[in-house]
């Protein structure tokens, strides 16, 4: 088993094998989910708790399908109603989870950091779901296998992320898996949106849409992360969608079997045209949920597999009561 994590807090520690491993695992868990008994024991008598500081339908509904199906006890706690809102720090909810011997921790946090605070804090696996504007690693991974599944390899192709890549923790976590894995990224959108910065992280920058969709073998659409803007990056939606949402004549520049992905959720009509995202030839945006829930199953699963290793030879060492 290639994969060595203690927790997975992000793409940028993780190395080429054990995203492999992370595919290969979570190929398994798609057939499984495709059977009328969708359950396993992986997690059994294990605890998994999400936290989730920002509001979320996807992601939190994907992390806890994927504890149930594997047989571990699974909590969601309220942030919205919890102590941190009393004034509680964080480190105190750390001190506070660590007397409830979770195995598992799920959390996503407005803060980029948060969850890296958290991990260092708590006896658990810690699984970052989404940290402010720094990463989403299982959005990252949950994309590859997509791709993976549509072209057959993760390696060697161009890949065009357009739109609100500034704000974006999934474009981060995507370039940085697919550049591991030896793909051309292209980030396209307006110079508001897309800083030149972007470019020390190996990515081609283009303002255009049509030079950037040029040759792309996947078109990857972000949503405009308007809660996350603090001025006026774009003159109006109006505008935006006519210069940087995807419609069937921008597609026509990518190659002919491009695939169309979308992290959700969609705001039609705004990145992209509806009858783009409906196109079940060229769109694999419902996949995409799928596969969110099967990589999920998998990360969980391996990082399980670390957690017992290690408190087996904290027992025998007599350091793990």
């Amino acid at each position: 088993m290639a994969f060595r994590a203690r927790h997975l807090l992000g793409i940028e520690h993780l190395a080429p094998d054990e995203i492999v491993t992370v595919l290969d695992l979570a190929e398994r868990y798609v057939a499984l989910n495709r059977r009328t008994v969708k359950r396993t024991e992986a997690l059994a008598g294990l605890t998994q708790i999400n936290m989730f500081f920002e509001n979320s339908t996807r992601t939190q509904s994907s992390f806890e399908l994927a504890g149930k199906r594997l047989g571990a006890d699974v909590m969601n706690m309220s942030m919205q109603t919890s102590s941190v809102k009393k004034g509680e720090t964080l480190i105190d909810t750390a001190l506070t989870l660590n007397a409830m011997h979770p195995d598992l921790l799920v959390v996503r946090h407005a803060s980029s950091g948060a969850v890296d605070l958290l991990a260092q804090k708590v006896n658990c696996a810690v699984i970052n779901a989404g940290d402010g504007k720094h990463e989403h690693p299982t959005q990252a991974l949950l994309d590859a296998l997509t791709i993976r599944r549509s072209k057959g390899r993760i390696t060697g192709l161009t890949v065009a992320i357009c739109g609100d890549v500034a704000h974006s923790r999934v474009a981060r976590s995507n370039m940085l898996l697919l550049g591991k894995m030896g793909n051309r990224v292209r980030l396209i959108g307006p110079p508001t949106l897309v800083p030149s910065a972007f470019g020390d992280m190996g990515a081609e920058i283009h303002d255009d849409m049509a030079s950037g969709l040029k040759g792309a073998d996947v078109v990857m659409m972000l949503r405009l992360q308007k809660e996350r803007m603090d001025g006026g990056f774009i003159p109006s939606e109006r505008e935006y969608f006519h210069r940087y949402g995807l419609d069937a004549d921008k597609l026509s520049h990518a190659e002919p079997d491009a695939i169309v992905m979308h992290p959700g959720p969609m705001n039609r009509g705004v990145e992209i045209d509806g009858t783009i995202a409906d196109d079940i030839t060229r769109s694999v945006i419902q996949e995409q949920v799928e596969m969110g829930v099967a990589v999920r199953m998998a990360v969980m699963d391996l990082l399980a597999q670390n957690l017992r290793a290690e408190r087996g030879r904290a027992a025998v060492d007599g350091t793990y009561a």
